[in-house]
């Protein structure tokens, strides 16, 4: 894949400023169900998902502004009619647009670790936040979190199991590689090289 440019068009900006949460059947021009997924980065997973499930309204945030306009104009061209991709930092926007219980899935890959301690708290999991998405997980809904650091995911995996968040495998636990799952970009690369990925699918109790 050649290095994304920064495409002159903004995407999904219309949804950075509403106030509560769109009617997504009339944007989608469908119903299904909705799924989330938190630093689309480069899109490889948001576009392949979307390509093999196109049942599902994927909303993909990516704040890095080419990134997020070169995945929103891909999936375009290709006709991916269930992908939004919003330039946003998540964690202002989906408190505002997603509906309680709304969500079939969100999916969590690869957070920036904030090596240093004193950045900690610009990570993407806090108890907060996971307290506020498994609000707006729908029962019987899969959290899909993937990371590369250890340690981060055993903090990720603490934070979201207290917030509610079920692990299937047991307290800490993480899942085995699963072939079923559309891996990113990044996670590509480790499947190749044979590197770690430290993952969990955990769900919201039915």
């Amino acid at each position: 894949m050649s290095r994304p440019r920064l495409l002159p068009e903004p995407v999904g900006l219309k949804f950075v400023t509403q106030e509560t949460p769109p009617d997504w059947d009339a944007e989608f021009g469908f119903s299904g169900p909705l799924e989330l997924e938190i630093g689309s980065g480069a899109g490889g997973h948001a576009l392949e998902y979307c390509r093999r499930h196109p049942e599902v309204r994927f909303v993909a945030f990516e704040w890095r502004k080419k990134y997020a306009r070169d995945t929103q104009d891909r999936a375009d061209k290709a006709g991916l009619r269930n992908l939004r991709v919003i330039e946003s930092d998540a964690r202002f926007i989906v408190p505002r647009i997603f509906a309680p219980d709304s969500l079939a899935a969100i999916h969590l890959q690869f957070p920036d670790p904030w090596w240093k301690r004193s950045h900690a708290k610009r990570a993407v999991i806090q108890p907060a936040f996971a307290e506020l998405l498994y609000g707006k997980l729908a029962p019987g809904g899969l959290f899909d979190m993937r990371t590369d650091v250890q340690d981060r995911g055993v903090t990720m995996l603490a934070i979201l199991e207290s917030a509610g968040f079920k692990n299937p495998l047991g307290s800490g636990v993480f899942h085995p590689y699963d072939p079923e799952e559309v891996p990113s970009t990044r996670e590509r690369r480790y499947l190749a090289s044979g590197e770690p990925v430290y993952r969990a699918r955990l769900l919201k109790p039915a």
